[in-house]
């Protein structure tokens, strides 16, 4: 399931919720980002 953030409240978004039109349903706001679930970490030889 691929979910989004708003760049102006920070809420969670499904993109299901989002149809056709990037619109935000809280605040309006169009500009979105994918969060950052989990980062690995590589340890150098």
């Amino acid at each position: 399931m691929l979910t989004y953030k708003c760049f102006k409240c920070e809420k969670k978004i499904v993109a299901k919720n989002l149809e056709k039109r990037f619109v935000c349903p809280n605040c309006g706001g169009k500009i979105f980002y994918k969060p950052r679930t989990k980062v690995k970490k590589v340890r150098a030889v």
